[in-house]
């Protein structure tokens, strides 16, 4: 049986020609999405591919069409953040997709991250003291690091999964071990991917990222399908609804917590949405752990 790699809280170096690779595909998967006549051209004449040409969006940009097309081809050329800014606004990006170019591009949108540090004990504590929330720690990579009682009585029963496969977009789509259900899991599973792609910027060229990577890849036709869309996005808070036997449905919302001392790791507590919720929270885990059958 193919495992996931090992959780781990190593960051591995970024490849740079891999960054500027991956900066053309993202910039070209952006520019297709936007039909001419949207941005004020014409939208006659012989298209070789969907949505914007390279002419067009150095136009609206305001920079060299050789200068674009070069970036597009992943060239090692000097990139300013204001060029960033004008490419951006031409390729109408939200402030996610704005991020990501900024990522690939070498510049930061923001602190960078400290090294991760050990898991404190006082953590676990915290986990379990916000039961009956189901709560769990997780890296950008989606490695489950910690998680509570709670999360294993209402969401999945981490200690029956073995240490390797204990990881969220793995458990989501490869493992059949889930014991409830989102019924938005479309929307769930698009938006996890989106968000793992806007973390993979800052690690492309890591040999453990790129492993999980291509596991899902051969592993998952559908986390290949939405992995090529290029869409990125941040870790999600809107209201999950779950089906769970012998309790119908359970409406829970997200709370991040970003562990800023540990790196980039967050912690994410799923607190009732309801009073119905709140009850069948409690419900499920002062009920005994349920014995597979």
């Amino acid at each position: 049986m193919t495992t996931v790699p090992p959780a781990t809280d190593r960051t591995g170096p970024t490849d740079p020609a891999a960054q500027r690779r991956e900066l053309g595909v993202f910039l070209r998967s952006r520019r297709e999405r936007i039909r001419p006549d949207e941005v004020g051209f014409a939208p006659g004449g012989r298209r070789r591919t969907p949505g914007l040409r390279r002419e067009e969006v150095a136009l609206l940009a305001g920079v060299g069409v050789t200068w674009y097309t070069w970036l597009e081809q992943g060239r090692d050329i000097n990139v300013s953040a204001q060029v960033l800014e004008a490419i951006a606004t031409a390729l109408r990006f939200d402030r996610q997709e704005r991020n990501h170019l900024f990522r690939l591009a070498g510049l930061r949108v923001g602190p960078t991250p400290g090294a991760c540090a050990a898991l404190p004990p006082t953590l676990q504590k915290t986990l379990d003291a916000v039961s009956p929330y189901p709560a769990v720690v997780l890296n950008e990579r989606y490695d489950i690091l910690a998680f509570n009682e709670a999360y294993c009585k209402v969401v999945l029963d981490l200690g029956r999964i073995p240490v390797e496969e204990r990881n969220l977009l793995w458990l989501s789509f490869v493992s059949d071990q889930w014991k409830c259900s989102f019924l938005d899991e479309e929307a769930t599973k698009h938006h996890m991917v989106a968000a793992f792609r806007a973390a993979s910027a800052d690690h492309l060229g890591d040999a453990i990222w790129q492993e999980l990577i291509q596991g899902l890849l051969s592993s998952s036709p559908y986390f290949a399908e939405l992995w090529e869309r290029y869409d990125v996005a941040s870790p999600s808070t809107r209201t999950k609804m779950l089906q769970i036997d012998g309790v119908g449905i359970l409406r829970i919302e997200p709370i991040n917590l970003w562990l800023s001392q540990l790196g980039p790791l967050r912690a994410t507590v799923y607190t009732a949405a309801d009073e119905d919720a709140e009850a069948k929270l409690r419900l499920l885990v002062n009920a005994p752990v349920r014995q597979p059958a």
